[in-house]
This record gives structure tokens, sequence and C-alpha cells, in this order.
């Protein structure tokens, strides 16, 4: 073995190794134990099953993933079309300011995720601080229930994954060079023309990268649904977390997590495809 390839195996052995440790082998335990019958008194009992693949396509459980999907693509559409003019707006902007509008993107993930969520339901409750601003703007009526529903759970995932979007579109805009938008100019087209036709082609892959990160993120998510939907608001990530702390039956949980993998991986793949139709496009 050469001492290039030593050398690179070397540098890449403690990430490939805890990412197998630490990731690989959890999945692997839950694929397998997907495939197992609930114990009497929770648990898994190692006996071959498909039972909890068909259960979780039982229209109540079906329902439930649907839900998850509906929620998680409204957030997504939202992020995408709330952090594009963000990210465009910075990586059209001056050098020197580009930085500093970066780290303001950054600056709610200093912050824990939780506190962010509950500063939600101070901002959203009954005697929250916008119904005493509407109050205040003479407003007198009953207080406005703007928690518990499928759209504040919305809006939670929006503004907690919202950075993601815009960090993604912003590296793909950012390696568009800057002549693009002159030599368009030059030949004619609108500085509109110049954005659907160049610009928005070219960074289809940032928009793709981050719909991914917003999507998957939000259909597992079960912190969001369980503060600001107060329960009435059920998502595939909450039903795993009953199946494995409340109802003990994990090999169920398993299968839930199973599917989400799967759904996980399609979009993937999907990504994978766009960004190498775009690059191929881009070099054609």
């Amino acid at each position: 073995m050469s001492t290039a390839r030593t050398r690179t195996v070397l540098f890449l052995a403690p990430g490939l190794g805890w990412l197998a440790l630490f990731m690989l082998v959890p999945v692997g335990i839950v694929i397998a134990d997907s495939f197992f019958q609930r114990g009497i008194y929770g648990g898994g009992v190692y006996t071959f099953t498909l039972e909890n693949f068909a259960r979780a396509f039982d229209p109540l459980y079906a329902g439930v993933l649907l839900t998850s999907a509906k929620i998680a693509g409204l957030a997504t559409l939202a992020a995408v079309l709330i952090g594009y003019p963000a990210a465009y707006a910075i990586a059209r902007g001056p050098k020197h300011r580009q930085p500093l509008l970066l780290f303001l993107v950054m600056l709610p993930f200093w912050s824990n995720y939780l506190i962010r969520t509950y500063a939600w339901i101070v901002l959203l409750n009954r005697e929250g601080l916008l119904n005493q601003g509407l109050r205040m703007l003479g407003y007198d009526g009953e207080p406005i229930n703007m928690l518990y529903t499928d759209a504040t759970v919305v809006v939670g995932l929006v503004y907690n994954y919202l950075p993601f979007v815009i960090l993604a579109i912003y590296a793909s805009l950012s390696r568009l060079s800057g002549d693009l938008w002159e030599v368009s100019s030059d030949l004619g087209a609108s500085p509109f023309d110049t954005f659907r036709r160049v610009i928005l082609p070219l960074s289809l892959p940032g928009i793709a990268a981050g719909a991914v990160f917003v999507f998957v993120l939000s259909i597992g998510n079960f912190v969001t649904p369980d503060l600001l939907g107060g329960g009435r608001v059920q998502m595939v990530g909450n039903l795993i977390y009953d199946q494995f702390l409340s109802a003990r039956d994990w090999p169920f949980g398993s299968a839930l997590s199973f599917l989400l993998i799967g759904i996980m991986m399609v979009l993937l793949f999907a990504q994978a495809l766009v960004v190498s139709r775009s690059q191929g496009e881009h070099h054609g």
C-alpha cells in the first residue's frame, strides 16, 4: 500500500469508525428489531414476523404518517420560500458583509432547541406577548388561541430549521460566478429572465439539499409537535417515542423508524439525482 493511500486510510479511520459504531450499529439493531415480535411484558421476542410492517400501514397509523408528511411538507415549502430570498440577498450582498449576515443566520443555534421552542409558547399563548400587543392596539375580544394547531407546529419547525435552508442555498449561490448576471444582461435578458433561466436552475442543488434537511428533520420531530401541538397534533416521531417509552412495543417502534429511514434514503437519492442533473446541464 502506497504512503499516500496509507495516510488517507489513517485520516478516514477515526471518522468512519465513529460513524460505524454510533450510527450504523444502532440503525442495524433497529432494523433487525423491526422483524421481531413484541414480548408479553414489552421489549422484543426473537421470532421473525412481518406483522409490524403490516400494522404500520393500518389506516390509523398510516393517517399519522400522512399527517406528518403534510406538516413536514408545508414546513419545507415555507422554509424554502423564506430562505431563498434571504440566501440570495446574502450572496448578492457586499463580500465584507456576508460573514456578519451568516453569523446572524446562525445566531439562533446559540440557544437550546427547547428554549427556542418554549419561546413560541410565550409568544402565542392566550396571555402571551402577541395577545397583549393586540390589547394594546385596542382589541377587546376574547384572547386568540394561537397554540396547539398544525399551523403552530409548522411555524415552530420553520423557525428552528430555516438556517439550514439559508446556508444550503447560499452555498450553492456563492459558487456562481458574478459574471453571469453581467453576461446575461449584455445578451439582452432582463433581471427576472436571468434569475428564472440561469440563477434558479443552477441553485437547484442548494434548494434540494435544504429541502431534504428540513423535511427529514421535521417528519421525525417529536419535541415541537409535543410542545406547540399540546398533544393534539400527533406526528410519527411522537408515535415512535410512545412505542419505545410508553407502550414498550420496541419492534413496532423499530418498524416505524425503519419506514422513516426508507423515506430519508429515497429523498437523499432524489437529491443526488437533482445535483447530478444540474451539474450535467451546467457542464453541457
